[in-house]
């Protein structure tokens, strides 16, 4: 697990609610507190979708939703003229990613291994902060593949030109 400090929040914040910067990330949860509070839960519920409209979608075998079906929702609880004064976002790897990202880095663990690669975003105090994190369904004292993560996360950030320190 790392701690970064994302250092221009105005433009993160851009690339997070208006461009598709992490639309292929799922949402598992999101909380915005400004004038209320305000949670959002990311999981896909199945019954509001229909076999072919889960296909259609590519929501098939997902248990959370695409954070590109759910970005104009967080974007119209975060915009105005005030900053909330605070909000997190937890977003993981879909199934398909985990399994590619498994494969790229040669990792030992399979998907049915880990329960999620996690980035977490906390704004609060004027401070955004990015964390990453591994859930695991095995107990494993091997932390490869958290720094495989970190790495990987570091690099995403770097190439969509996200500034950042490490804390």
């Amino acid at each position: 697990m790392i701690a970064l400090n994302i250092l221009e929040i105005k433009d993160f914040m851009n690339k997070l609610l208006c461009q598709e910067t992490f639309d292929n990330f799922l949402l598992r949860e999101a909380a915005v507190t400004g004038s209320a509070a305000w949670s959002l839960d990311g999981t896909l519920n199945r019954d509001f979708y229909s076999e072919d409209e889960l296909a259609q979608e590519g929501l098939a075998g997902l248990d959370y939703l695409p954070f590109s079906m759910l970005r104009p929702q967080c974007f119209a609880l975060i915009r105005g003229k005030r900053t909330p004064s605070c909000f997190k976002f937890v977003f993981l790897l879909s199934p398909p990613n985990l399994a590619r990202t498994l494969a790229q880095t040669h990792s030992s663990y399979s998907p049915a291994d880990i329960a999620g690669l996690f980035i977490n975003l906390r704004y609060q105090n004027g401070t955004l902060l990015l964390t990453t994190g591994v859930s695991y369904r095995i107990f494993s004292t091997d932390k490869s593949l958290e720094q495989e993560w970190d790495s990987l996360v570091k690099r995403f950030l770097k190439g969509h030109e996200i500034s950042f320190s490490e804390l």
